[in-house]
């Protein structure tokens, strides 16, 4: 082999090591140039950080996980509880704290079982046409006639009450939703140069779909399901402040919200910083979804 081929070789074999690289610094100039980039991935980190360790953070862990103080009731934001006390004496802080690992877990599972359900469905309609597309499409329809939350709620009010039932309700209401968006990115790929050689040199319709369908949807998935985490945490809050959700004394944001309503001229602390802690986290995943759009688009870093 000649040197010019040795050459040209460590070149091409750095070709992906360099446009790693360039989309890693390309992120990092996106986040810390834009204060809501910036201010997305902070809350996320912080909610990740709490989630985690919540209960070596938390100021009072047992009054967090629902241990009572009736003595202390009611008591306002102070120095000893920082945003106050509810309706049974508990530390708002500390349940907001621990109530975190429920803010992630739920739209976490919800996402993971939406995209596992959706997106197969989406590259096989996409890919196949005809009556199976039809027939995975009107199902998809189906769902879709009724209002996600709407649809969560009959479901959850059907199965019962609780956390598993709500994630479970969510879920079947969310799937479609990825249906459609890889069947729209599937119907553009498969014309695409590199499926019909695949195609035209005998590689079975299910690897392709494997191989080269479902890998070059990752991105737009991504970007949804970033977002949907924020929806879902406020459709999960929503089902719990109605008693569909998560029961006492978890102390679910969407929960605490829904007891501390009746306090909430007085002890209006109790209701809300939960309702902040929604928002924030809503606004936060909104952010991250937007930033993750423009990351992810490669002519960015072209």
């Amino acid at each position: 082999m000649q040197a010019s081929d040795v050459v040209a070789s460590k070149g091409q074999d750095r070709q992906p090591e360099r446009l790693t690289h360039r989309r890693f610094r390309y992120t990092v100039r996106v986040i810390l140039r834009d204060p809501l980039a910036f201010f997305s991935v902070l809350v996320i980190i912080v909610l990740i950080v709490l989630a985690l360790f919540g209960p070596w953070i938390a100021p009072y862990p047992e009054q967090g996980k629902g241990r009572t103080n009736v003595p202390e009731r009611f008591d306002p934001p102070s120095a000893k509880y920082w945003l106050g006390a509810d309706q049974l004496g508990r530390d708002v802080l500390s349940r907001i704290i621990i109530g975190s690992s429920i803010a992630l877990q739920v739209p976490m599972i919800v996402v993971i079982l939406a995209v596992a359900v959706g997106a197969p469905l989406g590259a096989l309609a996409g890919y196949a046409g005809g009556w199976l597309d039809n027939l995975i499409m009107r199902l998809t329809d189906l769902f879709l006639a009724f209002p996600s939350l709407l649809l969560a709620v009959a479901i959850v009010a059907a199965l019962g009450p609780g956390l598993t039932n709500a994630m479970l309700a969510i879920a079947i209401s969310w799937w479609p939703w990825y249906t459609r968006l890889v069947r729209g990115v599937t119907l553009s790929l498969r014309e695409r140069y590199f499926v019909e050689a695949a195609r035209s040199i005998g590689v079975p319709d299910r690897t392709i779909i494997l191989r080269h369908i479902l890998p070059n949807c990752v991105t737009p998935i991504l970007v949804q399901a970033t977002v949907d985490f924020g929806t879902v945490i406020l459709a999960e809050g929503s089902l719990a402040f109605i008693g569909l959700g998560t029961q006492p004394p978890a102390p679910d944001w969407g929960l605490m919200v829904s007891q501390g309503r009746s306090y909430i001229l007085d002890q209006w602390w109790i209701s809300t910083f939960p309702g902040l802690a929604i928002f924030i986290s809503v606004l936060a995943f909104n952010l991250l979804g937007d930033t993750l759009r423009d990351i992810l688009d490669p002519r960015q870093y072209r």
